[in-house]
């Protein structure tokens, strides 16, 4: 089955749904815990959970962990930090982490893997998700195959066109660290650094276009 790149402009609608679907395998464990549940969000937003109806709840206890400032709110707090390094938490002091497309933007393999250590370090249970490498089209900037090209040359694409959300790159600096700030993960990648979890594809025409490692403990 062909998949044209027209097909894979998400809307507006369609990104919400895929949100929605993943964050289901979130709530499903939610649900199941006492309340008040406490969660740490790793890469989130305030904006995220709005949209999932989730701010003002007095079910929830939220942290959100993010390189940027954001105001907290009651049962919401936002913390600036680093994602490999969640040492200001003790073992186990959140009933469930969440990340969603955030472990891919975190640099080599090795510190994707401090960060998958951290989370579940700190974790009772968690959702992770992120995109799959093998997706013919790369996410973040919506090429076919991009993420299989040679370096050079996927910072000659961002300093020669717009790409998706990407501008044209101002110039070679700019476009090397768009290129260096994404390391995709396949299937076997993800489940080795989240081994017990069980890992849930997300499709799209049928290619598993993501995965979510999912874990709740017993």
């Amino acid at each position: 089955m062909g998949l044209a790149i027209s097909d894979y402009r998400q809307t507006d609608s369609l990104r919400y749904q895929l949100r929605q679907r993943r964050f289901a395998y979130f709530m499903e464990i939610y649900e199941r815990l006492p309340k008040p549940v406490r969660v740490l969000d790793v890469g989130g937003t305030l904006e995220f959970w709005r949209t999932m109806d989730m701010v003002g709840r007095d079910d929830l206890s939220l942290t959100i962990l993010n390189v940027f400032e954001d105001k907290s709110l009651p049962n919401i707090q936002f913390l600036v930090g680093d994602a490999r390094d969640l040492s200001q938490f003790e073992d186990k002091s959140f009933d469930i982490v969440f990340s969603n497309s955030v472990i891919e933007h975190v640099g080599t393999k090795e510190d994707q893997r401090q960060m998958a250590n951290e989370i579940r370090r700190v974790a009772k249970n968690y959702t992770i998700q992120t995109p799959n490498r093998f997706f013919p089209i790369e996410p973040h900037v919506q090429f076919p195959f991009f993420q299989f090209m040679s370096r050079e040359t996927r910072i000659w694409l961002h300093r020669n066109m717009s790409l998706a959300t990407y501008p044209k790159a101002q110039d070679r600096e700019q476009a090397v660290k768009w290129v260096d700030e994404i390391r995709l993960l396949s299937r076997q990648e993800i489940q080795e650094m989240f081994p017990e979890a069980k890992l849930i594809a997300e499709t799209f025409f049928g290619f598993n276009k993501s995965y979510t490692a999912v874990f709740e403990s017993k």
